[in-house]
């Protein structure tokens, strides 16, 4: 127990910092009067309090965060934060259970984008800004912990996707480390998003419809202010605008990084982790829309591109956002695209899955195995961006491909037990746990989670927080060893 009072201090520092960070919804609602500023001052009263009363408590037990103690304080804070988040969303909406509110909350930290509530264009507009800042919010603590945090836990093989950004040490003092990161971080993070929020508002966005999608947009959270999401707008020019800054919030922001600072789109292709995105997603793009137009699921090449190009972007990018209902496509089309969402994204980005990297170690060390089947001496080296890859890590990277899928197989299971049909169970897993939110069959983009049971929102919530934190440093926390001293 003792072992984590210093862990809990912590925590209330940043419950604090949570607390204040709620009075933005809190004066918006104030100042709109949209109904909701009792919710929020009630929550920001209780979250405040609350957490300065532990942090006063705990202050003896203060001491030096240890790399182990990352595990624990990951694990609570995305918990915690979302049990604060869901609070305003319950009080106001008193017909909605906790456990809506808190899927609602936790899929807005995750950045998910699933949701429970409908009603969407009539929501009022401070809880619908909510809705997009924990989004936001949420995919700025992904990149932190990506960049900064799992590398140094060493988490399924997370070492080698360390931002080569200076500061950034997996064998040194945390704190000092994950300050300087992400400093740099929140800079480059918020730049970008007031570009999307005027990209969008140049496009046709009303100035609310454009700051709440920017945020959801960068952050790949796909969270909309509308039931349609973008399908409302039916817009090329807004859905161009989404594409591209999803892109760009599924790239490694070392590589970000590494561009403005050369001045140079160059460095893209030659990551080799990017220029696999690019090829394997655009190769996608053009097949399925050659495919869909064939079948004549749309009419012209012009328009399954543009229906196809977004939603593979999108889906594909664990984003979430939809402009037409996937659903009805061929089912091999949809199924291929939810299987991209699970290797696509680049490692140090917002994007969930197993990353692309990963992927790409594993075709490596198979292909290689296969050559040395062939040719027993044979002497080869794996390398990725001419990096060698030690076996230590390759095997850290197969285990946790190995439990990645293991936990989709184990929870669309445990969903069809529930009651759901195969296709929404393996879907609504996938989308979860790659955090891109909508799925196939019942909660498809034409639908949402609000017809699920409370069992099947708590499975998904699991699956949702199982995947943004890596599975490992979840599951960490339940084997004996990690409790003994």
């Amino acid at each position: 127990m003792y072992k984590v009072i210093p862990i809990i201090h912590i925590l209330s520092k940043l419950g604090v910092l949570f607390s204040l960070l709620m009075l933005v919804p809190t004066l918006m609602a104030h100042f709109t009067a949209d109904g909701t500023f009792s919710a929020f001052a009630r929550t920001v009263l209780v979250t405040l309090i609350g957490s300065c009363t532990v942090w006063i408590l705990t202050m003896r037990y203060q001491r030096e965060m240890r790399v182990r103690d990352g595990f624990t304080l990951v694990m609570m804070l995305w918990v915690a934060f979302a049990v604060s988040a869901a609070m305003p969303i319950y009080l106001y909406m008193p017909s909605m259970s906790f456990v809506d509110a808190f899927f609602e909350a936790m899929s807005g930290l995750t950045t998910t984008g699933a949701t429970v509530i409908s009603g969407l264009d009539s929501l009022p507009p401070t809880l619908n800004f909510w809705r997009h800042m924990l989004n936001w919010l949420g995919g700025m603590g992904i990149i932190v912990l990506a960049v900064a945090i799992l590398p140094m836990l060493g988490v399924g093989g997370t070492q080698m996707f360390k931002a080569e950004i200076p500061g950034v040490d997996k064998d040194s003092k945390m704190a000092p480390r994950i300050s300087q990161v992400a400093k740099k971080l929140w800079l480059f993070y918020s730049l970008t998003t007031l570009a999307a929020f005027l990209s969008l508002y140049w496009a046709g966005m009303s100035w609310f419809d454009a700051l709440c999608h920017a945020m959801s947009t960068v952050a790949l959270g796909g969270f909309s202010t509308h039931d349609d999401s973008i399908a409302h707008f039916d817009s090329p020019a807004v859905e161009a605008t989404i594409a591209l800054f999803t892109l760009f919030g599924a790239i490694n922001f070392a590589s970000h990084f590494s561009a403005f600072g050369n001045r140079s789109l160059k460095v893209y292709w030659k990551d080799e982790e990017c220029r696999m995105l690019l090829l394997v997603l655009f190769g996608s793009i053009s097949a399925a829309a050659l495919y869909l137009w064939q079948q004549q699921v749309y009419s012209t090449p012009e328009e399954a591109l543009r229906f196809v190009g977004f939603n593979f972007i999108s889906i594909g990018l664990a984003s979430g956002f939809a402009n037409a209902d996937f659903g009805t496509w061929p089912l091999f089309v949809s199924l291929w695209m939810f299987f991209l969402s699970n290797l696509l994204a680049c490692s140090g980005s917002m994007g969930g899955g197993i990353k692309n990297v990963r992927a790409l170690v594993l075709f490596k060390f198979s292909l290689r195995e296969m050559t040395i089947l062939l040719h027993p001496r044979a002497v080869r080296t794996v390398k990725v961006n001419s990096r060698s890859i030690p076996e230590r890590m390759a095997l850290a990277v197969m285990s946790f491909i190995f439990v990645y899928f293991m936990t989709v197989v184990l929870f669309s299971f445990l969903l069809m037990a529930s009651g759901l049909d195969f296709v929404t169970a393996f879907t609504a897993v996938i989308a979860c746990i790659t955090n891109a939110g909508p799925g196939l069959g019942e909660i498809g983009p034409a639908y949402n989670y609000a017809g699920l049971t409370a069992v099947q929102k708590g499975l998904c919530t699991a699956v949702m927080l199982l995947g943004r934190l890596e599975i490992f440093t979840v599951l960490m926390l339940f084997t004996p060893a990690y409790w003994k001293k």
